[in-house]
């Protein structure tokens, strides 16, 4: 009897577990089922939407690049001027609240989703842990970049680059023509050409490791935005888009603008920019009727990408844009100079983190 009632015990615990847990995780797959569909999910009306958004968001974004680049007409806006640095430091705010506030923030919000399983989503913080790699991932290219071009394309002596002779009495400026490096020998350099040398090269590893990350980031938010039919959605996040762009742009350009590259380079670096989310919303709608944003396997590689960025971005934005200035002989030697930045990274970072609420 005692076996009987045991069993029977066992049996209605099996029974009340099952009847629990089986509505828990219906409504859940229906919770994410419900995310692609409701009362603003029409795809004509998003389609026309989408559109819409490619060439407003192309247009915000070539505009926010090239800016920084045509600021050599304007005396004022020169890299050596006072304005352009404190124009520099409010676009670095710009790209470190981008990181903070809308790419930190995707990556927790997909990573935690409920339509991912307890185990091991919710049981480790990846997003954090990801973006701690990717940070360090970036230092490390930022450190072994600069040695690769240190040595093979400034520090090697005794002789031309590409059969082009010193020009103007800069002794070693040979190595840096038409906006590229040349691998060969050069010249013996003095401390005063090093240094700019230098520099030059820290301003182009800078420009492209940041273009990296600006352009994952682009990527996915509009593979997103193009895989979405919720018009509800899209609207209000076509205006934030081209803020975010037009700002993010501004930072990019200003980093393209003081690594002085030839127009050939620059004109890659401006066309990948501001082709991404474009290209990333063209992507979306070709896949919108086998892409689903709330299935598990998009959630974690949109989670992950996130991640990575926003390491790349937060990394880039304190301490090869910030940390380089606000330490940097211009800003050290201006107290008055330093509060306008101070106040124009404020400024930035905090009209960013406002779009935070629409985008």
């Amino acid at each position: 009897m005692a076996s009987i009632t045991k069993i029977k015990a066992i049996t209605i615990s099996l029974i009340l577990n099952l009847s629990f847990a089986l509505p828990t995780t219906t409504m859940a797959q229906q919770h994410c089922d419900s995310a692609s569909t409701g009362g603003c999910h029409d795809k004509a009306k998003s389609l026309q939407l989408k559109l819409i958004a490619i060439f407003s968001i192309l247009t915000a974004s070539m505009i926010g690049v090239c800016l920084p680049l045509f600021s050599r007409r304007i005396p004022a806006l020169m890299p050596d001027r006072d304005l352009f640095v404190v124009v520099k430091a409010f676009a670095s705010g710009v790209i470190l609240a981008t990181g903070y506030m809308h790419v930190l923030p995707d990556s927790f919000n997909a990573l935690m989703s409920d339509c991912l399983p307890i185990k091991p989503w919710k049981k480790f913080p990846f997003t954090t842990f990801v973006a701690m790699l990717s940070a360090i991932l970036t230092l490390m290219t930022d450190s072994f970049a600069m040695s690769y071009y240190k040595k093979h394309g400034l520090n090697r002596k005794g002789g031309e680059v590409d059969g082009e002779k010193e020009k103007n009495g800069d002794r070693g400026l040979a190595c840096v023509e038409n906006g590229g490096l040349h691998v060969g020998h050069c010249d013996e350099l003095n401390d005063g050409s090093n240094d700019k040398d230098s520099l030059l090269l820290r301003n182009r590893v800078v420009a492209q490791v940041l273009e990296i990350g600006i352009v994952v980031h682009s990527v996915v938010i509009g593979l997103s935005m193009g895989a979405s039919n919720n018009q509800c959605t899209i609207r209000p996040l076509i205006a934030a888009l081209c803020f975010h762009q037009l700002f993010e742009g501004m930072g990019l350009g200003g980093c393209i603008l003081q690594a002085e590259y030839g127009m050939k380079m620059k004109a890659i670096l401006v066309l990948f920019f501001s082709t991404t989310t474009p290209f990333g919303i063209v992507l979306g709608i070709g896949l919108s009727n086998v892409y689903s944003d709330s299935s598990p396997t998009a959630l974690i590689v949109v989670g992950l990408l996130n991640a990575s960025s926003a390491g790349l971005l937060n990394y880039m934005a304190l301490v090869d844009l910030l940390a380089a200035d606000f330490m940097g002989p211009k800003l050290q030697g201006s107290m008055r100079l330093q509060a306008w930045s101070y106040i124009a990274v404020l400024l930035g970072a905090g009209g960013m983190s406002l779009m935070a609420k629409w985008a």
